[in-house]
């Protein structure tokens, strides 16, 4: 065989135990030809009445917070009169041997019923009032999607902190230069980008699902603490809740410890029941038996604290700067210093006090039952329509 022969024979097998390092793919044409002309023709209907709104994803696993989110907000806007579709760019390659409707299938099975279209690739693309891009990834292909009014990026997170000194890192922050609206989960995260890169941002408030997380009817244990240890997260700060952890453990040895949001074990030093990834209803009915929940939050908050909240589990948070503009010094959370002992201190507290853990619960139910799903897609439309008018001129 010839080499040349040999070598597209070679390039075009596919080897799972290849490694995949490599740019967004539409990455080089945008910084070669820029983005694709938006349409200038802002009709009465794209500016004032119902929406075609396409939404550019990365590929997902079950459990992915972030793509359960945005099917909550869909759902929200298709209630709202909007058409919605969903777009998965799956350059990971997750998605390979599935089939169109097979992957389709799995996202309705993970994150709930949705009515919009999904599709794998852009094979079917043909235009949308806006265009959201999602995870960073997603901003160099949704910036030259043809056939689009505006450009709207609904960020979820700052994510150049998932990285250190990389070209990853560098590509995060420059999706928040390319003067795409963005609509941020947390005036937190809207004032970053505002500040640090100059993005136009609007906000959206993260909610709960309150036919699932609601309080419980049953009598809670006192002496069970749970802990969102999802270690391939580092933004979640596993190790420094797991050192927490064996101090709560030398105090309190009796107290029962239980893990969840890792699909494998855990090695630590004290004895705790592994949960695994546990489904919403799961996770409901455990946040429904425990005394205390755990969750660490480096960057912006996440939806395992409110969840907790909405069925009357007090529970510690981190005092990071995004929990701190969210919740507040006199929110019913505990928010604790990014020190072991200081959240150990934190958790032995509410143990300790049967009347603090009811008082944080009753507080906790009323704060989170002001967040609705509902409301946060009044807040993202209001958030697309931001993007039209600034893509008017």
């Amino acid at each position: 065989m010839r080499p040349r022969a040999a070598l597209r024979r070679l390039a075009g097998r596919k080897d799972p135990g290849l490694l995949r390092v490599g740019a967004p793919v539409a990455l080089l044409d945008v910084l070669r030809d820029g983005p694709v002309p938006l349409q200038r023709d802002v009709t009465p209907r794209a500016a004032n009445g119902s929406l075609s709104v396409a939404i550019v994803v990365p590929p997902f696993r079950r459990g992915s917070g972030g793509h359960g989110t945005l099917a909550q907000l869909v759902r929200g806007l298709e209630a709202r009169g909007h058409t919605c579709s969903f777009w998965i760019l799956d350059e990971e390659g997750r998605h390979e041997g599935e089939s169109a409707a097979r992957t389709a299938e799995l996202f309705r099975d993970f994150f709930g019923p949705v009515q919009s279209a999904i599709h794998k690739g852009f094979a079917a693309w043909d235009g949308a009032d806006v265009v959201v891009a999602t995870g960073w990834q997603t901003m160099p292909a949704v910036l030259r999607r043809p056939g689009t009014t505006a450009r709207a990026y609904l960020v979820q997170d700052h994510e150049p902190e998932f990285y250190g000194s990389s070209a990853e890192r560098g590509w995060a922050e420059w999706t928040y230069r390319q003067g795409v609206h963005c609509i941020a989960a947390s005036r937190w995260l809207a004032g970053v980008l505002h500040e640090r890169y100059g993005a136009s941002a609007s906000s959206f408030d993260l909610a709960v699902d309150h036919a699932r997380y609601r309080p419980a009817s049953e009598a809670r244990r006192d002496d069970l603490v749970l802990f969102y240890a999802r270690a391939v997260t580092p933004r979640r700060a596993v190790p420094l809740g797991l050192l927490a952890l064996e101090e709560l453990h030398r105090r309190r040895p009796a107290i029962e410890l239980a893990l969840f949001g890792e699909a494998r074990p855990i090695a630590t030093s004290f004895p705790h029941a592994h949960l695994g990834v546990l489904e919403p209803d799961g996770l409901a009915r455990a946040y429904g038996s425990a005394a205390a929940g755990l969750v660490l939050s480096l960057t912006n908050p996440s939806l395992i604290p409110l969840e907790m909240m909405a069925c009357g589990l007090p529970c510690v948070e981190a005092a990071s700067a995004g929990m701190l503009a969210s919740f507040g010094e006199n929110a019913p959370i505990s928010l604790a210093p990014l020190d072991p002992i200081a959240i150990a201190n934190g958790l032995d507290r509410l143990l300790a006090d049967r009347d603090l853990r009811a008082q944080r619960s009753r507080e906790g139910i009323a704060w989170a039952g002001r967040r609705t799903w509902e409301a946060a897609a009044a807040q993202v439309e209001d958030g697309l329509r931001e993007a039209l008018r600034g893509a008017a001129g």
